[in-house]
């Protein structure tokens, strides 16, 4: 038995049906792709809206609302911009920009994450600290980090 679709439109119509359902079937998160790379959602903010990645190249963009700030374990202060980018490669973030730690009274640029066995390691280009990956397994929240009063918390399962 042949199609007979009557005409080119129809056709079109349900082809362009078929891709919007493939493509769908392929989304993942800004975090689930940070994950992929070897790295914990918790690098990044609760609140992503969506993000850019060329597998390619490795080159990323990942979007917020808005500006984002909190203080963790009550020395550091860490600001996002609505923007940020860089290279993403596994177990190693590059040419990051639109992260920044203030550090005393002057605020860095957060310019390179690498993972290495059980800790992440950040680098502002003239130092760099290393902090245990389980910090990062929570997300942390714009204006809070992870001492907000609701506990709505992201955690990862390792199942």
């Amino acid at each position: 038995m042949a199609w007979n679709f009557g005409n080119t439109t129809t056709a079109f119509f349900i082809l362009f049906v078929f891709f919007l359902s493939a493509t769908a079937t392929n989304t993942t998160t800004a975090y689930e792709a940070i994950e992929s790379y070897g790295f914990p959602v918790g690098i990044l903010p609760k609140g992503v809206t969506h993000y850019d990645l060329d597998t390619s190249s490795g080159k990323f963009n990942a979007y917020l609302n808005g500006s984002c700030s909190f203080s963790l374990e009550g020395s550091y202060e860490l600001k996002y911009k609505p923007e940020i980018s860089g290279y993403i490669y596994k177990d190693k973030l590059t040419n990051l920009s639109g992260v920044s730690v203030k550090v005393y009274f002057v605020w860095l640029n957060i310019v390179e994450v690498k993972t290495s066995g059980e800790n992440l390691e950040f680098s502002v280009g003239i130092a760099s600290a290393d902090f245990p990956i389980i910090n990062f397994y929570v997300c942390p929240q714009c204006g809070c980090g992870l001492n907000c009063s609701n506990l709505d918390h992201n955690y990862v399962s390792s199942i």
